[in-house]
């Protein structure tokens, strides 16, 4: 109870919600750079994916890079980015985070676009082709439509992934959510670490929670979209099944 009350004073502290080391800034730091990866690492995975998963080739590498994605510790990325970018010029805290976030968000959108694309059903891109349809037609208008909800499903990973670790910036001198947590912890003050804790975990279900529902929001319109596209109707109220009596 001692430590909740701690809490619940910190946050209620008209300090720590103005300047530049207030919740709004560094909610904003973190939002910034979160997005940013993310971002990054769609512009990076997405055409990786799309084009491995319509022409189903490379299926191994996009196998290969997801697991080594998964095996290597975000916090070692960000250990060998820092001394590149120092030597290039960009400092400390922002931009070896980056690079550490974005090869952590790499996998899940590969290896989900790859997967939804590579999905959709080999007769339905045979009628589309018999109709006429291009290549890139196919891709645009019957693989990425149907495959659409599993790739918001690993962007949705992705940037809830990036969100929670987005904290390790605050070990190499940047800002963020995870400023409170080390400060904290350097301060021996309970209600920093526990307040900063609390917020990214408020951010993260949040991201959780919308890229749900665009996920949500896809799926049937997707689906009724290619019940259009392939001429597909629904039955008729009252009418009789094929091969009824």
């Amino acid at each position: 109870m001692e430590e909740c009350r701690t809490v619940l004073c910190w946050f209620a502290d008209p300090a720590n919600w103005s300047g530049a080391n207030g919740i709004p800034t560094r909610f904003l730091e973190h939002v910034w750079m979160s997005g940013l990866s993310v971002g990054i690492a769609a512009a990076l995975a997405l055409p990786v994916g799309l084009f491995i998963g319509h022409t189903r080739r490379g299926a191994f590498l996009a196998i290969s890079i997801g697991n080594l994605g998964r095996a290597i510790p975000s916090f070692a990325i960000l250990a060998l980015a820092l001394p590149v970018t120092i030597r290039l010029g960009l400092g400390l805290g922002f931009w070896p985070t980056v690079i550490a976030l974005v090869a952590l968000a790499i996998p899940p959108i590969l290896t989900n676009t790859y997967a939804g694309v590579a999905g959709v059903d080999d007769d339905t891109l045979e009628a589309a082709r018999g109709m006429g349809m291009r290549e890139g037609q196919l891709l645009r208008r019957i693989e990425l439509p149907l495959a659409a909800p599993l790739v918001v499903a690993g962007l949705r990973t992705a940037a809830v992934q990036v969100v929670a670790t987005a904290t390790l910036a605050a070990l190499v001198a940047w800002g963020g959510l995870g400023r409170y947590i080390v400060d904290g912890f350097a301060q021996r003050r309970n209600d920093r670490v526990l307040g900063g804790a609390i917020l990214v975990a408020v951010l993260a279900i949040v991201t959780e929670l919308v890229f749900g529902l665009v996920e949500r929001a896809v799926r049937p319109r997707t689906e009724s979209r290619e019940r259009r596209r392939l001429g597909l109707r629904a039955p008729a109220a009252g009418a009789e099944a094929p091969g009824g009596a």
